[in-house]
């Protein structure tokens, strides 16, 4: 009777530590939410997903790009988070991101987008963090600079500003 006690208190303990570690790897935001990421993804922290603040999506990883874009004069420098990360972070997994603006505005962009063209999810221009005013919090940006066959109308409607949420399909 007490060897079988031992053997159950073992296996609870155990398995108590095994639950412990398999976690979320998101951890809740501590500032207000600015972007949730939903659909087919495995790495929520939230009944609505995966939120972000501002502090959260700046330490997947602050890229620079410096470009020109349709919406913006001559050459700035952009700074945030790429694409890539965001959706690794997440865990997601579909072929199509649908991104919802502030204003309810929805573009459809093909995931490998953030793998073949670098998009970047900008939050600063020139030093400054973006504001809803200013195209901000969240702009999704291609390298125009870099590869001047972006600037067509299609990447131009896949470019989306003031982002507020992306669905994984």
């Amino acid at each position: 009777m007490t060897i079988t006690l031992k053997k159950t208190l073992i296996f609870v303990a155990v398995g108590t530590l095994l639950v412990a570690n398999t976690s979320s790897a998101l951890e809740a935001p501590k500032g207000r939410v600015i972007l949730t990421v939903s659909g087919n993804i495995s790495e929520t922290n939230s009944s609505f997903g995966a939120q972000f603040d501002r502090e959260m999506l700046m330490a997947l990883g602050n890229q620079e790009l410096m470009t020109d874009t349709p919406w913006t004069e001559g050459i700035n420098t952009f700074n945030g988070p790429s694409l890539k990360s965001l959706l690794e972070a997440v865990g997601a997994n579909g072929s199509n991101l649908a991104f919802t603006a502030l204003n309810d505005y929805t573009a459809n962009v093909p995931s490998k987008d953030a793998y073949d063209h670098e998009v970047m999810l900008a939050m600063d221009m020139n030093g400054k963090r973006m504001s809803v005013r200013d195209k901000g919090p969240v702009f999704v940006l291609y390298p125009f600079a870099k590869d001047p066959s972006l600037n067509n109308e299609v990447i131009h409607n896949r470019s989306v500003w003031q982002v507020k949420s992306i669905t994984v399909k």
